[in-house]
């Protein structure tokens, strides 16, 4: 008896929403910008299954110090603007700046970046991105992970994760231990929001729109711009701060803003006393206060408010200390001084 019953077509991975061909291409598409960025330690990059990284030898006690994060909520303003040639440096300066206030010189990086259908134009370009602030922060990128998967993301969009590796030698990993009242607060000037308080930043777009008070401009910039300004890599200047000058503690202003970062590196019974009107507020930092009738307080535990890496110093320090990292190309405020904590916050700005 022969039966009426079809035979099902075949399915293909590429039928189920896996597109392996347009995976390839992307590889062939980062393996130069991954190039750009390789390094003194570097034994097998992008390709195989996992990446070796050899410790330069010119460490005599290395301590490995890691970090991992992503760029939050921006994602869906590059989704909307279509703008994701800088969101890869943003991934980057996240982990590596975070790796920078231990001590640490970031050795290499590795990315994860996860879609529902892979456009191989917008990942290269994210991935650009990535490799330039690896590039500028002389760390490698010797591996990743691109994953396609179908259902899992809206169409055009995307998410991303980074994880860095860097090196320091025992005796000058940064703990913050030294920092003592008298101690000077010196505030590294931020590019913008970098990559934190934007669910924040996203209502405020949204209040604007509705009621037709969007700015064309801000800080010099299109409006759009000075919204996506990557995340200032400060890895470079302050290494070279690191190597010249006695410095005591750093604190990467994230998210919880600076009142919640510095008190990370405070010894018990310390604070930091910042003294309002040291940095000039930008004018997207103003918008954003405004639009959202906020207050300095909630500002400074949302924002980095303009100031995206604190360096601790001894006083007698503190002038030649400004003085490299201003030759280096920071902006560079004395922005307060460590105190007793007392019964107070640990930061305080007034």
């Amino acid at each position: 008896m022969s039966s009426s019953a079809s035979t099902p077509s075949p399915l293909s991975y590429k039928d189920a929403g896996v597109d392996i061909d347009a995976g390839d291409a992307l590889v062939e598409r980062i393996k130069p910008l991954a190039k750009k960025t390789m390094r003194e330690g570097v034994l097998a990059g992008i390709g195989g299954f996992g990446a070796l990284f050899e410790v330069p030898k010119r460490y005599k006690e290395p301590v490995l110090v890691s970090g991992t994060d992503g760029v939050g909520t921006k994602l869906k303003l590059a989704f909307e603007w279509n703008m994701h040639d800088t969101v890869g440096i943003d991934l980057v300066a996240m982990s590596v700046n975070d790796v920078l206030v231990q001590g640490a010189e970031p050795l290499f990086f590795l990315d994860y970046f996860a879609c529902g259908k892979l456009d191989v134009d917008t990942a290269a370009a994210v991935v650009g991105g990535i490799a330039r602030g690896c590039e500028l922060s002389g760390c490698a990128l010797i591996g990743g992970e691109t994953a396609e998967m179908p259902g899992m993301y809206p169409a055009g969009e995307y998410d991303l994760a980074g994880f860095a590796v860097g090196a320091v030698e025992k005796s000058k990993i940064l703990t913050g231990k030294d920092v003592k009242p008298g101690d000077v607060v010196l505030g590294l000037a931020s590019s913008g929001a970098h990559s934190n308080g934007f669910s924040l930043v996203r209502k405020c777009i949204e209040r604007a729109e509705a009621a037709g008070t969007l700015p064309a401009t801000l800080d010099s910039k299109p409006f759009k711009q000075a919204v996506m300004e990557p995340t200032r890599l400060y890895v470079k200047n302050v290494l070279t701060a690191l190597a010249q000058h006695p410095i005591k503690a750093l604190a990467h202003i994230t998210g919880g803003g600076l009142l919640e970062n510095i008190p990370r590196v405070l010894p018990e019974g310390t604070a930091a006393h910042l003294q309002k009107g040291s940095w000039p507020q930008t004018e997207l930092f103003a918008w954003l206060q405004k639009t959202a009738g906020i207050d300095d307080i909630e500002m400074n535990r949302t924002f980095n408010n303009g100031i995206g890496m604190v360096v601790v110093v001894d006083a007698a320090n503190a002038e030649a200390t400004a003085a490299t990292l201003r030759a280096a190309g920071e902006q560079v405020y004395t922005i307060g001084a460590i105190a007793p904590r007392g019964e107070g916050a640990a930061v305080l700005v007034a």
